[in-house]
C-alpha cells in the first residue's frame, strides 16, 4: 500500500487515536454525526426532542465516548443541538439569523477540472446547511482575469461575508502579485481565508492562513517511486510554467524518491523540464535528445495528456518506451492513448473539510493555521505498465 493510500483527513502531524476509527472511507465520528443528523432531517427526532445519551450512542456505533462526543461536537458546531449539562443533547430550531455568508475567489474556475468538485462539496458540506455560498462568474479573457478576480474580492467586502474560499491563479504574468495583493484585500477587512488546494507563497515557504488539499511533497515522491518500481531507470519531471506552488512541492517530492532510489540528480534543476507547451513536437524532440528518459512524472494530468499525445506523433510507445504518471486522475485520464497511472485526489472531500476548516476558523480565531490534508490513491493503469 502507498503512503498515500491511507486516510489522512488531519491537520500537519496529527496522529489518528481510538476516538478516530474509520467506518468505510470516512471517520467514525462523521459517520454517526451523519446518521444522527439523517435522522433530525427525516424527522425522526425534531426540534426540541432530546438525542440518545452518549452511553446508548457508543453501544450502537459501537464506537468510544470521546468518538461519540466528537460527533455530538459537530452537531453542535453547525447549530443542530443544545447541549444542556446534567440533562442531555436536544435538537435545535434552525436559526436563520445565525446564518453566515461566504464568497467563492477561484480565478481558475472551469479552466481545470478539479474546482467544480471542489465547490459542490463546499456546497454539499452538512456543516453548511443552514448557510450560504456566492460567487461570480466572469465571462473574459485571460488578460482580464485578474482584474475581474479583483472587482469580485471588492463585492465581497462590500458585502462584508463572513470568509472567503480563496483558490490562487497560476498560468499568468505577474500570478504571484497578484495573488498577494488579493489575499491582503481580504485580511485588511478582517474576512477569514481558507485556501483550496494550493498556497500562493513558494514551496516550502508558507502564509498565514489555513489550506486544505493533499500533501504534494508525498505525491511526487510516491509517483516517482512508483515508475522507479516499474522499472524506469531515467525519471524526468515534466511541468508547465508558471504553475501552482504544489507543483513546486512536488517536485520536491520527486527529488527525494530520486535520491532514495540511488538515483541522485546532480543539481536541483537536473531533471526538472519546464514548457509553456508540451504538444511542441520540436521542443519535446530536444527533451527526449537531452535526457534521455525512460519515464515522466507529469505534473498534472493535462500535461500528461499534452505529452503523451506529443511523444505518440513521435512514434514513442507507452508504456514500453516511456513510463508516464499524472495527477489528478481527471475524467479523461482512463481514455488516453494508453490509459494513464495517476493519483485520485478526493475532490469533493476537499470542499467538505473546507467548510469544516473556516467554520471552526470562525469559532475559534487564534487557532495555529493549519495544513489540512486529505487522503489521495494511486492509480495504477497501462502507462506505468512493466509488461
Amino acid at each position: 500500500m502507498s503512503p498515500l493510500s491511507k486516510k489522512q483527513n488531519t491537520a500537519t502531524g496529527r496522529s489518528r487515536g481510538k476516538g478516530s476509527t474509520e467506518k468505510g472511507d470516512i471517520p467514525l465520528h462523521r459517520h454517526i454525526y451523519q446518521k444522527l443528523l439523517e435522522e433530525i432531517e427525516s424527522g425522526i427526532y425534531s426540534p426540541g426532542d432530546r438525542l440518545p445519551s452518549e452511553a446508548a450512542l457508543c453501544e450502537r456505533f459501537q464506537a468510544s465516548r470521546i468518538t461519540v462526543a466528537k460527533a455530538f461536537q459537530t452537531l453542535q458546531r453547525d447549530n443542530l443541538v443544545t447541549r444542556r449539562p446534567g440533562s442531555g443533547t436536544y435538537v435545535e430550531r434552525p436559526d436563520v439569523q445565525n446564518a453566515l455568508k461566504f464568497g467563492l475567489l477561484i480565478p481558475d474556475l472551469g479552466t481545470t477540472e478539479i474546482f467544480e468538485p471542489i465547490c459542490q462539496g463546499i456546497m454539499r458540506s452538512q456543516a453548511a446547511r443552514s448557510h450560504s455560498l456566492t460567487w461570480g462568474h466572469h465571462n473574459v479573457d485571460e488578460a482580464d482575469k485578474l482584474r475581474a478576480t479583483e472587482q469580485l474580492c471588492q463585492q465581497y467586502i462590500a458585502q462584508k461575508v463572513d470568509g472567503v474560499f480563496f483558490a490562487p491563479t497560476e498560468f499568468v504574468d505577474k500570478r504571484d502579485e497578484a495573488n498577494h495583493r488579493l489575499a491582503s484585500m481580504l485580511q485588511r477587512a478582517g474576512i477569514p481565508i481558507v485556501l483550496l488546494d494550493r498556497d500562493f507563497e513558494r514551496y516550502p515557504e508558507r502564509s498565514n492562513f489555513d489550506l486544505v488539499g493533499i500533501d504534494n511533497h508525498r505525491a511526487g515522491f510516491v509517483l516517482t517511486q512508483h515508475l522507479l518500481q516499474a522499472g524506469a531507470k531515467r525519471v524526468i519531471f515534466a511541468v508547465r510554467e508558471n504553475s501552482a506552488a504544489t507543483t513546486e512541492a512536488r517536485m520536491a517530492g520527486y527529488r527525494e524518491a530520486l535520491y532514495r532510489g540511488g538515483v541522485q540528480p546532480r543539481s536541483s534543476a537536473e531533471g526538472v523540464v519546464m514548457s509553456g507547451d508540451f504538444e511542441d513536437a520540436k521542443f519535446v524532440q530536444q527533451m527526449l535528445s537531452k535526457h534521455k528518459p525512460d519515464g515522466i512524472v507529469c505534473a498534472n494530468d493535462v500535461t500528461a495528456a499534452r505529452l503523451m499525445k506529443t511523444l505518440v506523433s513521435l512514434g514513442i510507445k507507452v508504456p514500453s518506451d516511456m513510463r508516464m504518471a499524472g495527477l489528478d486522475d481527471v475524467s479523461y485520464a482512463r481514455f488516453l492513448p494508453t490509459p494513464l497511472t495517476t493519483l485520485r485526489q478526493n475532490c469533493t472531500e476537499i470542499g467538505v473539510v473546507a467548510m469544516e476548516t473556516m467554520l471552526q476558523r470562525l469559532q475559534q480565531p487564534d487557532l495555529p493555521v493549519r495544513d489540512v490534508m486529505v487522503k489521495c490513491e494511486l492509480v495504477v493503469r497501462e502507462s506505468s505498465s512493466t509488461g
